[in-house]
């Protein structure tokens, strides 16, 4: 079932909407019930369906006297990375090594210090390097007695065969919007007309939906980004385009990441002594380098999950665009454009909307491949452009 899940979303569960079935086998796990429960799990699920989420009430009612109640020392701990038995891993750069997967593989061979587990969740299990993925493998080959591996991906496939064979699957589904209206209003006071704008504009991504239901600059952008197709006329527009658009997406990483690197840098330099007489210049040199190279890496994973959004936004735009061309009757995703939509679909054939569907998917797997993202930003545009002198 995927409905609102009013009657399961109770405690730690309150937060995952629309997954009934997950809860339920979740809590038979819990409950000790015959077969339930396994060392290893797979939590998979489309962006913003709440496999985090999921992964955290998980640990957090393994933790629990009565199976997650939500408000005890036990949940309250746990949900927040605080539990001295929960370890939550989400990374900020492009990969999980091997380095970091081997502190939490020696973490899961400790006995619980307070509560009835070990529980370590990998947001990021797809972000695991192949040398990562084999010193995972061997943790999982022999757990600890009382130790759960919880991992989460967007796909099964995202992680190694020999990983997810050991692990069971448990699939989240793209939530309703009429869930993910009564959870921004309930959990963040949103006001129900800008909360069913945003679901319907966020597809079911429940971050993305509190986040362009609560600012405003993100509304603004996502409809400077639906207005880009109507403003690419030749090859100079979709070249200035590529370039206003990258830069936005680094300035909105930047801004993001500015605080933190602020504070990081700062707590670094006074754990290195700075301004005392046994600092070490050498050391704080290589120590300040390498979290520089940290932050860089972080700023980079930001933009390219800001420029993934924009291509999230035009793929919206040219469904609309196909669903009026085609007469399919859904329901538009953009109506406030209707009059932008129409238009397109009448100045261009249904095979064209399909290859400018084309071009941004391939301008997704391009940046995933790590191609400049400027080049493959102008490739795209420009794609959406030569799609129209084919038919």
């Amino acid at each position: 079932m995927n409905g609102m899940g009013t009657a399961a979303a109770a405690g730690v569960w309150a937060d995952l909407v629309g997954q009934d079935t997950a809860i339920a086998a979740l809590r038979r796990a819990v409950a000790g019930k015959a077969h339930a429960m396994s060392h290893a799990w797979l939590i998979t699920g489309p962006p913003g369906s709440g496999r985090s989420n999921a992964g955290r009430a998980f640990a957090a009612a393994l933790q629990c006297v009565d199976g997650g109640c939500g408000d005890c020392q036990a949940c309250r701990t746990a949900l927040s990375g605080a539990h001295p038995d929960v370890t939550l891993v989400r990374t900020e750069l492009l990969s999980i090594g091997i380095d970091e997967v081997r502190e939490l593989a020696r973490r899961a061979q400790m006995s619980p210090t307070l509560g009835r587990y070990q529980v370590i969740v990998v947001e990021d299990a797809d972000r695991i390097t192949d040398r990562g993925a084999d010193a995972l493998l061997k943790s999982i080959e022999e757990p600890a007695t009382k130790t759960v591996w919880v991992l989460c991906a967007p796909t099964p496939e995202d992680v190694v065969a020999t990983i997810r064979s050991r692990c069971r699957l448990l699939t989240l589904t793209t939530p309703s919007d009429a869930a993910v209206v009564e959870l921004l209003v309930r959990r963040d006071g949103i006001e129900p007309v800008m909360a069913e704008h945003a679901a319907r504009a966020a597809q079911g991504h429940i971050g993305r939906a509190r986040k362009l239901a609560r600012d405003e600059a993100a509304r603004a952008r996502r409809r400077e980004v639906l207005l880009l197709p109507g403003r690419l006329t030749g090859l100079g527009p979709c070249l200035t385009a590529a370039a206003n658009l990258v830069e936005s997406c680094s300035a909105e990483a930047a801004a993001a990441t500015a605080e933190l690197d602020r504070v990081e840098r700062a707590e670094l330099e006074e754990a290195l002594g700075f301004g005392t007489k046994g600092a070490r210049p050498r050391q704080a040199a290589t120590a300040l380098k390498a979290l520089e190279d940290q932050q860089k890496a972080r700023a980079k994973r930001l933009q390219r999950d800001a420029i993934d959004r924009a291509l999230t936004e035009l793929t919206t735009y040219f469904r609309d665009v196909l669903s009026l061309q085609t007469g399919s009757g859904a329901r538009l995703i953009n109506p406030d454009l209707e009059q932008q939509l129409l238009a397109a679909a009448r100045g261009s054939s249904p095979e064209t909307t399909i290859r400018r569907i084309d071009a941004i998917l391939a301008c997704r797997t391009a940046l995933e491949v790590n191609v400049a993202p400027l080049l493959a930003v102008e490739a795209m545009l420009i794609g959406l452009v030569e799609a129209q002198s084919l038919d």
